[in-house]
C-alpha cells in the first residue's frame, strides 16, 4: 500500500468520524506527505518506518528551522496517523507513540488597540462613502464589501474561514443572532451589531446591482461570492485587501490580519468586563484554556481594581 493510499484512508476517517474541517485535512495531508518524502530518501515508507526513522525526520525539521509550533503539529499528525494504522491492523506496533513534541511557550496573541480598530473602521467607512455614483460599480462594491467584512469580524470574532463562507441567507436575518458553523461542524449563536447589519445590507444592495441600476438575480449560496474555486471570497484576497486598508489607515500592514481582528474582538470584550465563558462561546473554543490566553489584557484592569477597591490597597 502506497503512502498516498495510507494518507487517503486516514483523512477519510478524520472527515467521517471526527468531522475534521477542510483546513485540518489539508494540513494533515501536507504534514504526512512531508514525512513520507523525507522517509523515502532514507529508504523507508510511512508503513515501514520505525521510531528512529520518525525521530530523524523530526531532526530534519530543526535543520530546516521549522518553528516549534509547526514541529509540534507535525508530531501530532504522526501520532494520530500511526495510532490509526495500529487500530486498523495495518501495523503491529505504534512507532510514533514515544515521539516527544518540542517545548514551546504559548505566545501572546497580537492585539490591536481599540483606537487602531476604530481607525480601520473609519477608513473603511470613508472609502465606502467616497465611492459615490461617479465611481465604477466594481470600486463601489469592493469598498462596501470591505466595510461589511470588517464590521462583521470585529462584531463577532469569527474565524476568517467562517467569515468568508457565510451563507447568502444571512442578510435576511431579522434577529440580531446568527448561527455560525465552526470547527467540526459545531454550530453556535453569535450576535450582530446594528452597524454590522447596516453594512451587510449596503453590501448586498451593491453586490446585486447592475450598471444600469436594476437589480439582478444572484444565484449561489455565498454572501461574499467570488470567481475562486470555492465560489466565495478567499482568505488570501481578504487578507490582502485588509493590509492595504491598514496602510491607508496609517497602521503597519504587518500588524493587521483577519486573525488579529479576531484577537482584538476577544481582548476588547474582556477588557471591558465580559465574562470569559461568554467569550469562549462566542469564539467557538471547545476548551476554555484556549480562551484564557486573552486574559493577559486583564492584568492592568485587575491591578487597578485591587488598588482602588481592596481595603488594604494603596493609599494616597
Amino acid at each position: 500500500m502506497t503512502n498516498q493510499d495510507l494518507i487517503r484512508r486516514f483523512l477519510e476517517m478524520l472527515a467521517s468520524e471526527r468531522g475534521a474541517s477542510a483546513n485540518t485535512l489539508s494540513a494533515y495531508r501536507s504534514d504526512l506527505e512531508d514525512a513520507g518524502s523525507v522517509l523515502a530518501k532514507a529508504g523507508a515508507g510511512l508503513l515501514s518506518a520505525d521510531t528512529e526513522a520518525l525521530r530523524k525526520f523530526l531532526e530534519t525539521l530543526q535543520k530546516r528551522q521549522v518553528s516549534a509550533a509547526t514541529t509540534a503539529r507535525k508530531t501530532s499528525a504522526l501520532r494520530q496517523f500511526y495510532r490509526f494504522l495500529f487500530g486498523e491492523g495495518l501495523r503491529a506496533d505504534d512507532p510514533a507513540g514515544r515521539l516527544k513534541s518540542p517545548r514551546q511557550g504559548r505566545p501572546l496573541p497580537k492585539v490591536l488597540s481599540i483606537d487602531d480598530v476604530t481607525r480601520l473602521l473609519d477608513q473603511a467607512s470613508r472609502d465606502a462613502a467616497s465611492e459615490g455614483a461617479e465611481a465604477s460599480l466594481p470600486a463601489r462594491r469592493r469598498a462596501a464589501r470591505m466595510l461589511a467584512l470588517l464590521e462583521l469580524i470585529y462584531a463577532t470574532g469569527l474565524r476568517v474561514s467562517e467569515l468568508i463562507a457565510l451563507p447568502d441567507s444571512l442578510w435576511r436575518v431579522r434577529e440580531r443572532l446568527i448561527v455560525v458553523k465552526g470547527k467540526g461542524g459545531k454550530e453556535r449563536l453569535v450576535p450582530l451589531t446594528d452597524k454590522a447589519m447596516a453594512a451587510l445590507k449596503a453590501w448586498r444592495l451593491l453586490r446585486d446591482q447592475r450598471a444600469d441600476g436594476t437589480v439582478m438575480a444572484v444565484s449561489g449560496p455565498w454572501l461574499f461570492p467570488s470567481d475562486s474555486e470555492s465560489g466565495h471570497l478567499t482568505r488570501q484576497a481578504f487578507a490582502r485587501d485588509l493590509k492595504e486598508l491598514a496602510r491607508r489607515s496609517g497602521l503597519s500592514p504587518q500588524a493587521v490580519s483577519p486573525h488579529v481582528l479576531r484577537h482584538a474582538f476577544a481582548s476588547h470584550l474582556l477588557q471591558n468586563g465580559a465574562d470569559l465563558r461568554i467569550v469562549q462561546q462566542l469564539l467557538g473554543h471547545a476548551d476554555i484554556a484556549t480562551t484564557q490566553i486573552y486574559t493577559h489584557v486583564l492584568d492592568k484592569r485587575l491591578k487597578n481594581m485591587v488598588r482602588d477597591l481592596h481595603p488594604l490597597g494603596d493609599e494616597d
